[in-house]
Formats: structure tokens, C-alpha cells, sequence
């Protein structure tokens, strides 16, 4: 059993900016859905609501379902920057986000353990981040993010910090580990090729304020890389000219 989450009516305001309008969308419990749409057109604010970190201007979310009895921390973040302590190894990195929730040392090994060999970091567990690769800071963040066995994985741009190559390789691991947490998956991307390849269901934003355009299963004639394109290119180009002139 995981959780599933439900967007209703949820709208936002950043001062005088609507970054979201009437944001009406369910989260299956268990399924990776990814989030695509025109730059600035509130992906990154949508996520933040749903994972609590963001209190929305109108509208609410509510989480569904139960979370599983091993899960330490329901919704859990993965972002960009990675986010590693400098002054903290591998294996200290994952740590930090156990030390809270009372495991017994043993316990607490054993997880650390359990996800440094998912993510292909056994042999790292002693190294420091400024020894590590770009593509190796980042296993060590969704090491850290597994550790808890999250019921749902918030994930924003998580690989866009990465050059093309290491992303490209990244991906596959990335969708596997998934696969295997079992965890409910919101995943925030521009990289529509990335969208594809990960989205069981991909929702399509309009440019701002954010409106759900639409929903897609995977599958679908749209849910294409020249699918979405075709979809949000004119308003891709709007929003760039936006950002440009602004």
C-alpha cells in the first residue's frame, strides 16, 4: 500500500504574479507522473504544493491511501542541486535523514547499506561529495531520498544539472530505482524526451497562470516526445519572449 495525492482547485499567487489558476489533478498511488509545460509556467510552485512545502493561495491537496509501515518520511524531495553536506561522506550524507526518526546503529546501517547498493555506491560510502562525479552526487541524493522508503517521491528537475551524456545514462538507473522503491512518483521536468521515457501519465501545462491542459497515458499517440511538443511549442516561444523581455 502507498499513497496517491489530489490536487483541487489549487491556485497561487506570488504578489501581483498568478502562477497557478483552478489546478485540478489526482496522483495515483504507485505510478510516476510527470509534470511538463512552458518555462514559468508553475511546475516547480505545483510540486512544492503537493509536497506541503508550499501553502497554496486558494484550493487544497489531500493524501490518500496509507503508507507503507517501514516508511519514515511520507513525502520526500529530490531537487537538482543535490544538496550534499561537504563535510559529511557518502554514507554520512544518507545517515543525516535517518538520525531523526530513533533506529537503533544496526538499523540504521542496514539501510544505508540497502541503498548504497541499489545506487551502485557500496564502494563510495567512505568518499567525499568534491571526490564524486555530477552523476555520482546525484545517486547519493536519491540514496539519501530511499533511505526513508518514501510513500512519495517528489522530484524536481532532479536530472537537469547533469551534462546530456550523464544524464542519459542516469535515466535508466533512475527509472529502475523507482520501479523497485515501489513509491508513488511526481517528477517535474523540461526535458520532454526525460517526460516520455519515465511518465506512466504526463500532465501538460499551460504557460501562466499554470492550467492542467492535459493528461496523458503513456501509450497515447500525444504522449511523444513530437506529441508534447506540438502541444506546448507555441506557447513555449510565448513564454520565452516573456522571459526574455522581462
Amino acid at each position: 500500500m502507498t499513497l496517491g495525492l489530489r490536487a483541487t482547485g489549487v491556485s497561487h499567487r506570488y504578489g501581483a504574479v498568478t502562477a497557478l489558476e483552478g489546478v485540478t489533478l489526482d496522483i495515483p498511488a504507485g505510478e510516476t507522473t510527470v509534470i511538463v509545460g512552458p518555462s514559468g509556467c508553475g511546475k516547480s510552485t505545483l510540486l512544492g504544493i503537493l509536497g506541503g512545502l508550499l501553502r497554496p493561495s486558494a484550493g487544497e491537496v489531500t493524501v490518500e491511501g496509507n503508507a507503507p509501515e517501514a516508511c519514515l518520511n511520507r513525502l520526500t524531495y529530490v531537487f537538482q542541486d543535490f544538496a550534499l553536506l561537504p563535510w559529511r561522506t557518502v554514507a554520512g550524507n544518507v545517515a543525516l535523514v535517518l538520525e531523526p526518526h530513533g533506529l537503533s546503529r544496526a538499523a540504521r546501517e542496514a539501510r544505508i547499506a540497502e541503498v548504497l547498493a541499489m545506487t551502485g555506491l557500496s564502494e563510495f560510502a567512505d568518499a567525499w561529495p568534491r571526490q564524486l562525479s555530477g552523476g555520482m552526487r546525484q545517486r547519493v541524493g536519491i540514496a539519501r531520498a530511499l533511505a526513508v522508503r518514501p510513500a512519495v517521491l517528489l522530484m524536481d528537475e532532479p536530472l537537469s544539472a547533469l551534462d546530456a551524456q550523464t544524464r542519459e545514462l542516469l535515466l535508466d538507473e533512475v527509472s529502475a530505482l523507482i520501479a523497485r522503491a515501489g513509491a508513488t512518483v511526481v517528477w517535474v521536468t523540461h526535458n520532454l524526451a526525460e517526460a516520455v521515457r519515465l511518465g506512466e501519465r504526463i500532465v501538460v501545462m499551460s504557460r501562466r497562470p499554470g492550467r492542467v491542459r492535459a493528461v496523458l497515458r503513456r501509450g497515447e499517440a500525444a504522449a511523444s516526445e513530437a506529441g508534447l511538443w506540438a502541444m506546448i511549442r507555441d506557447e513555449a516561444a510565448d513564454a520565452a519572449r516573456e522571459l526574455a523581455d522581462g
